[in-house]
């Protein structure tokens, strides 16, 4: 199964959309996963649009339309595996600690917020931030995540975007 993760897209923005390889890489996943900061509800439905089902949680800038419809926090189940998925991971110091006790039994956990890409192991859980697509802000790059996911194996890749 591949799983294709964003976070912080904050669109619409100006002229600003996501760029074509990020939509080239989440049509063809089976299951995509936002991890907050959409900013509305119709960047929220074009990511529906695109096809394969939509697992996403507000973010701390996502209008109040958003907030109401979705959850803060959220587990997806993908393949047999259990993955975590929230916006804000809190203060650097701990934050692994801190977000392994908050999804115990994840194979992997979701975060967005900062803007920069995290891809690490810790504690045998997958600690993940895709970065953004579309606003890089201290990143070197705009970034993506895809999941391979196999059975109990999770192999997570970062695409740059652009």
């Amino acid at each position: 199964m591949l799983v294709a993760v964003i976070a912080d897209t904050h669109l619409p923005r100006a002229s600003r959309a996501l760029p074509a390889e990020c939509v080239r890489r989440l049509r063809a996943a089976d299951l995509v996963l936002h991890a907050g900061d959409h900013t509305s509800v119709a960047s929220l439905e074009e990511l529906r649009a695109l096809g394969p089902p939509v697992h996403a949680v507000y973010g701390n800038v996502d209008e109040p339309a958003l907030r109401r419809a979705l959850p803060e926090e959220l587990v997806v189940e993908a393949a047999g595996i259990r993955i975590g998925l929230t916006h804000v991971p809190g203060p650097r110091a701990g934050r692994e600690e801190r977000l392994l006790g908050r999804f115990p039994g994840c194979a992997a956990v979701v975060y967005g917020h900062t803007h920069l890409p995290q891809v690490e192991r810790h504690a045998g859980t997958w600690i993940l931030n895709p970065g953004s697509p579309t606003e890089r802000r201290r990143a070197p790059a705009r970034t993506m995540l895809e999941l391979q996911v196999d059975g109990a194996v999770v192999v997570p890749e970062l695409v740059v975007v652009g």
